[in-house]
């Protein structure tokens, strides 16, 4: 599996996205800003939360025998209560959260667990989008007071998110496709699907960007829709950025 990446915070502010990329495996992750004034019940921050989670999937995606990916961010998300080190309120709303986006490549097919509003997409081999795969679960979040949506994260009938459940991880969106028609799978986080979800493009668009030159050329094209000012209802105008291209030579 080739790899290729670009991401980016948002102007201004640390970069609370991730990326790990392995011989035979992506992750993908996109922390939950915090506001200041709003209380975690955590010492920790989502670029905390990030890195450790990260470093918990890749070092269990990496182990000979590898589960199920479920049962890898399950277990990741387990490590990571461990490492909050019984400094933190565990069982706060507003602790610190990401989204997943997990791709792993296999002698026959890949496979993929998907996690809050990241996105994954994959390509067939005529170069035809086969299948767009995004948790829209968050949608039905809007409108809703911060706190209101605090109540109804990881909760059934709410939204599921990496954050200090387990079970979170059974909630996920998962499948495989044969590797034998699988050209490449692109994985994003909401940052770069605004330009589809707000911007007017089309996800060949996109694609089209990430193959026919560096993968920057998609954050550039973010950045270019963003400059005119904020999102319609209060979203905000920037966001971290983050785009890979993963292909299957051969």
């Amino acid at each position: 599996m080739d790899v290729r990446f670009a991401t980016s915070p948002a102007p201004g502010r640390r970069n609370e996205d991730l990326v790990f990329a392995g011989n035979d495996f992506l992750i993908v992750l996109d922390g939950v800003t915090s506001p200041p004034q709003v209380r975690t019940g955590c010492v920790h921050d989502p670029v905390w939360l990030v890195r450790t989670l990260g470093a918990a999937l890749a070092q269990r995606l990496n182990a000979p025998g590898t589960p199920g990916l479920t049962e890898v961010l399950a277990d990741a998300i387990t490590a990571v209560r461990t490492a909050h080190g019984g400094s933190c309120d565990l069982s706060h709303p507003e602790s610190p959260s990401s989204t997943v986006v997990l791709l792993r490549e296999r002698p026959d097919i890949v496979d993929y667990l998907v996690l809050c509003d990241s996105a994954l997409i994959l390509t067939g081999p005529g170069g035809e989008i086969s299948q767009v795969v995004t948790d829209d679960r968050t949608a039905a979040m809007r409108g809703l007071t911060r706190a209101e949506v605090a109540e109804r994260r990881n909760s059934p009938g709410g939204f599921w998110v990496a954050s200090t459940v387990p079970d979170a991880a059974g909630e996920a969106l998962t499948g495989a496709w044969p590797k034998a028609t699988t050209t490449s799978v692109f994985a994003c986080t909401d940052g770069v699907s605004r330009l589809v979800d707000h911007f007017g493009y089309s996800w060949r668009q996109v694609i089209d960007l990430a193959v026919g030159g560096p993968v920057r050329d998609v954050l550039d094209a973010v950045r270019a829709a963003e400059s005119p000012g904020p999102l319609p209802g209060g979203r905000k105008q920037h966001d971290d950025a983050t785009a890979a291209l993963c292909t299957f030579p051969g």
